[in-house]
Parts: structure tokens; C-alpha cells; sequence
């Protein structure tokens, strides 16, 4: 059962960051670009974490790239919020 729900998340987190990248293409926003690499590196964590059966979610490997999935999340905020200079 829990390598079901591993596929089922790492395949909604596939589909999400499809379709964030779809809105980075139609847009050249790196918002969208952020968030779907963040997605598909949890996709990732969920795969390995499902492959391995022996692996538990604290290992340090699975836990680093959890916390660089949402490090992207944050950098994509920060950046968005980020003040730009008035256009002249």
C-alpha cells in the first residue's frame, strides 16, 4: 500500500510541475520554472523513497532534497516579490 501512495503522489507532483512548466513556456515567468522543478524533484524523493524499501522519509538523503524542493518554492516567492526599479 505504501508503494502505491508513493506513485499516486510522485504522480501528481509530475503532473503539477507539467503543468507550471506549461505556464513557464507560455509566459518566460522563472515563478512558473521554480515551482515545476520543485514539483518534479518531489516526484523524485517519492520514487526513490518507493523503490527503496528499506528507506525511511528522516534519511538525510530524502530529507535534503524535500528541503530543496521547497527552497525553490521560497526563492520563487522571494524573487517574485522582489522590488524592481520604475520603468522609464
Amino acid at each position: 500500500m505504501d508503494q502505491m501512495m508513493m506513485g499516486a503522489i510522485a504522480m501528481g507532483s509530475t503532473v503539477v510541475g507539467l503543468f507550471f512548466f506549461r505556464y513557464w513556456r507560455s509566459t518566460r515567468d522563472n515563478f512558473f520554472l521554480w515551482f515545476a522543478l520543485s514539483f518534479w524533484l518531489e516526484a523524485v524523493n517519492r520514487v526513490a523513497l518507493a523503490l527503496l524499501f528499506a528507506a525511511s522519509e528522516l534519511e538525510p538523503l530524502f530529507y535534503l532534497l524535500r528541503v530543496v524542493a521547497y527552497g525553490l518554492i521560497v526563492l520563487a516567492i522571494l524573487q517574485k516579490n522582489r522590488r524592481r526599479p520604475p520603468a522609464p
